[in-house]
């Protein structure tokens, strides 16, 4: 293995990351904003606080550890990505400072106006920040980052590629989250609340999966690139990907909310590990590869052991935090 594809496994490892912890903490807000009226929406947003209280600052890390790591080893491909999708990354940037400044304030309100105000730019933030950052996965996937100058602001992210994997985003997101709040609220023991929610995660999962064989026209299409990659070497993870997420489903009807933490974690986990299987060896697809945009190979070599500092010092206390807020006596 070379210096360039450690590094850019590593970061992209980040993302994965990002994916599944940031996505489930995202997808929450779903459940808020569709969890109905002052009263009736109540309890779900209690779960929704109990679920994502302790963890939602700690998510974001991984955000910072991608951003870190891509205008360190690949600068001038982040510089392009930065100039060119500055638009939608200034929209979800936004999105996530918002949600949680929306989050913070909504337990302070001193009136109920307000907590409602917080309430749905919390809600609403939740959703469009996924959905900006998979319009950004959707541009560089497509080939609509030139490598040298900059690419056109607007078409480079608001084309059919882009938009459809910010769809798939949100949905991917909520889905996720739906199946923890569920078994989050079946081991508190709130059966109402859990069975509430488990219906709404089906839909969801439903939904989602329709979008996502709804999009394989025009991927095929518009992103050939990408499409010959999940075509070709990455089939097996699209297949598992595809295997987990029935699997989810049919374990949420079995009322098995627990268990299918699990395999919602391997169907969102295995989709993206296999978008990136199908883009290699590019970095930004038919305009740079990993090997060519990487930069001295002593930064390179500093960040592999920044990195393995990171995993000795940071997963463990992350892996800490979230199995203290799996405990029963914490979800009460």
């Amino acid at each position: 293995m070379t210096l360039e594809l450690a590094v850019a496994i590593a970061m992209f490892a980040g993302l994965v990351a990002y994916a599944l912890f940031g996505g489930a903490d995202f997808g929450s807000g779903f459940f808020d904003l569709t969890a109905g009226g002052t009263r009736a929406g109540a309890e779900v947003r209690r779960q929704v606080d109990k679920s994502i209280g302790p963890v939602w600052e700690a998510n974001h890390v991984w955000l910072i550890y991608v951003f870190v790591m891509a205008w360190t080893a690949f600068p001038t491909a982040f510089a392009a990505v930065m100039g060119t999708l500055i638009i939608p990354l200034f929209l979800a940037l936004l999105g996530i400072v918002l949600r949680g400044s929306s989050f913070a304030f909504r337990k302070y309100a001193e009136t109920l106006g307000q907590a409602r105000v917080f309430g749905f730019l919390f809600a609403t933030s939740s959703v469009a920040a996924p959905f900006f950052l998979g319009t950004v996965g959707g541009a560089i996937a497509s080939g609509r980052v030139p490598y040298a100058g900059r690419g056109d602001v607007w078409s480079s992210w608001l084309n059919p590629t882009s938009l459809l994997c910010g769809v798939v985003a949100v949905g991917t997101c909520a889905f996720l989250a739906g199946v923890f709040l569920t078994a989050d609220a079946g081991r508190a023991d709130r059966s109402g609340l859990a069975e509430t929610l488990r219906r709404r995660t089906l839909l969801v999962g439903v939904a989602t999966g329709v979008v996502v064989l709804g999009a394989l026209v025009p991927l095929h299409e518009d992103a050939p690139t990408l499409w010959a990659g999940l075509s070709g070497r990455a089939l097996p993870l699209v297949a598992l990907s595809a295997a987990a997420g029935l699997g989810t489903l049919v374990l949420l009807v079995r009322r098995r909310a627990a268990l299918a933490r699990l395999t919602a974690v391997t169907a969102v986990g295995a989709v993206v590990v296999g978008w990136g299987v199908a883009q290699y060896p590019w970095l930004l697809v038919d305009q740079v590869r990993i090997s060519e945009a990487a930069g001295a190979p002593a930064t390179l070599q500093g960040l592999l052991v920044a990195v393995a500092l990171a995993v000795l010092l940071v997963v463990p206390a992350m892996a800490y935090l979230y199995r203290i807020t799996q405990t029963e006596s914490w979800t009460r």
